[in-house]
């Protein structure tokens, strides 16, 4: 059994950020992430993507990001619990909760940072006959690393930023890159659809629209082509040796969603003030949460975490009111 200030559950972008808030103000925290590794999105689905809306950094990798932010934190020698999920929560007296993970951890502290991001997630996958022989080998519903399809004929299905970005990028490394898409606008940020677009008329990748996901060939785990039909049957046979269909993710905020909290189209409603749920001394941040005005942006959240620190030190200290110090005065508190 562990007894601390502060649990925060989750350990992407916006609970390692938590961690260096709650240090700021002295508290001491223990982390909880189902993941083996701590970074959440950033870890899992696109270590090699760019970020673009960091602060002081015109462009930052996702994987960098959360190296940078684990050494923010390190200071304050946080306690991490990976690959472990909250299940049971439990009120006790004085003010304290329970936690308890899967694998028997068991966490005592008057307050909780929910920073679980999507929630549990994974990929939504395309009805196609046999595409379990495939996954992991030539079908991939994330890209970890982009020198794993340099020279490699690659199909892209989808329309949305991820689809879109992917494509841009490994036009840049891969032999040849095919977008499918059901119709001939995309979801995407503007500036990504016209550059999409332009490389397609340039020669550079191929626009496969209007057509959807039809089947798949191969053998062994391997494909050789990817199928794609129209709504009136026309088919088209791309050759390939990978394929990645972005559907976006299945999100479910697992046993928090029993937690009693309120809860709003499968988010966490917020004091935006005090980033207080309904439950007192438990708060949530980041992607997570709703509000009035809410953005989901990762500085968003990060500015939420600075809130919901000073509002765990005022719960768990009501007799010290917390006296406001930038860092640049402050410095890093020592112990």
């Amino acid at each position: 059994m562990h007894q601390t200030d502060v649990v925060i559950v989750g350990a992407g972008p916006v609970g390692l950020f938590a961690v260096f808030e709650c240090g700021m103000v002295r508290l001491r925290c223990h982390v909880v992430d189902v993941l083996d590794d701590a970074g959440g999105q950033c870890t899992a689905l696109y270590p090699e993507k760019p970020i673009y809306d960091i602060p002081g950094f015109p462009r930052l990798e996702a994987a960098e990001l959360i190296v940078r932010l684990k050494a923010q934190a390190a200071p304050f020698r946080p306690a991490y619990h990976l690959g472990e999920q909250v299940q049971a929560l439990e009120p006790l007296s004085g003010g304290v909760w329970q936690l308890t993970t899967s694998k028997g951890t068991v966490l005592r502290a008057k307050a909780i940072i929910i920073a679980a991001g999507v929630g549990a997630f994974g990929p939504n996958r395309p009805p196609l006959p046999g595409i379990e022989a495939y996954e992991g080998r030539s079908v991939f519903y994330y890209v970890t690393q982009r020198e794993s399809f340099r020279g490699k004929r690659v199909v892209i299905a989808g329309g949305g930023d991820s689809a879109v970005d992917w494509a841009l990028s490994l036009a840049e490394v891969a032999a040849r890159v095919s977008v499918i898409h059901r119709r001939a606008k995309f979801r995407a940020a503007p500036e990504s659809e016209a550059r999409l677009q332009r490389m397609a008329k340039d020669g550079k990748l191929d626009l496969v629209v209007p057509y959807q996901l039809h089947g798949l060939e191969g053998a062994a785990g391997q494909l050789s082509a990817v199928i794609a039909a129209t709504l009136d049957g026309v088919t088209r046979r791309i050759p390939a040796d990978a394929l990645l269909p972005f559907f976006g993710l299945s999100m479910a905020l697992g046993p928090i969603a029993d937690w009693q909290l309120a809860l709003q189209h499968n988010q966490i409603a917020v004091d935006a003030a005090t980033a207080a749920t309904n439950r007192p001394g438990i708060f949530a941040i980041g992607d997570v949460v709703t509000y009035p005005g809410k953005l989901k942006l990762i500085l968003t959240g990060f500015a939420e975490a600075a809130i919901a620190a000073r509002s765990a030190y005022a719960l768990i200290h009501p007799e010290t009111p917390l006296h406001f110090e930038y860092s640049t005065t402050s410095g890093l508190p020592t112990a």
